[in-house]
């Protein structure tokens, strides 16, 4: 259905997986609780601590979810992008954000009264239904993390990600830092850079700059991964 948005923040939302199956006057009912902002690269949503109470959708550009240890240590926890929506724990829970979202790219953020999002929950049930199965999604990636760090090496979590994350043509350009990377496979990044030199010694990737990757061997790649 095309809709006719007169709304200044309805095309923030417009195009939001959570939202797509609403009709034009529910996407309006959303407009009307939504604010939005600009954030800078390395900005930061919000901090662990922080007040929750709102949800944050991207519309345009990423953001880094991550936690700190006790040790100081980082651990990314995903990378969002447009469409994505962070801090919804803390609006369910009713309590502060447990973790830190930061911009990796220059953003437009839809900013969601938290409150009167349930209300609409309680009212169009298919939002509330996209966010859980959203959710459920986020659990079984976690979930699966888990179970690799538990069974698998780093070679194999490695290969893993860079055949999920190839294009058709074999290609990866990284859409975060390789510490950034190598955080989110659970793995320090001098280990990671030692892997990857490893796997071009022998003929598996080809590195180019800092970001791209090329997968030379796919099959001997997908060996790597059953060891």
């Amino acid at each position: 259905m095309t809709c006719n948005h007169n709304h200044e923040h309805a095309d923030c939302i417009v195009n939001v997986p959570i939202f797509s199956n609403l009709t034009c006057e529910e996407s309006l009912e959303v407009a009307l609780i939504t604010s939005a902002k600009i954030m800078d690269k390395n900005e930061f949503v919000y901090m662990a601590g922080d007040q929750g109470g709102k949800m944050f959708v991207i519309h345009k550009g990423s953001v880094k979810v991550f936690r700190i240890n006790p040790n100081g240590k980082e651990q990314v926890i995903r990378i969002a992008g447009p469409g994505d929506f962070l801090g919804e724990l803390s609006l369910f829970a009713s309590s502060s954000h447990t973790d830190n979202a930061q911009v990796l790219e220059k953003c437009t953020m839809c900013i969601v009264d938290g409150e009167k999002l349930k209300e609409l929950m309680g009212k169009y049930s298919s939002i509330a239904f996209k966010v859980m199965s959203e959710l459920s999604k986020r659990l079984e990636k976690a979930e699966n993390l888990i179970e690799e760090i538990s069974l698998t090496d780093v070679e194999q979590r490695l290969a893993r990600a860079l055949l999920n994350q190839a294009d058709d043509k074999g290609k990866i350009v990284l859409n975060m830092t390789k510490g950034d990377f190598a955080s989110s496979l659970a793995m320090s990044q001098e280990t990671l850079s030692r892997k990857l030199t490893a796997f071009q010694s022998q003929g598996l990737i080809k590195l180019q700059g800092h970001k791209t990757i090329y997968i030379l061997d796919k099959e001997a790649l997908e060996e790597e991964t059953l060891l």
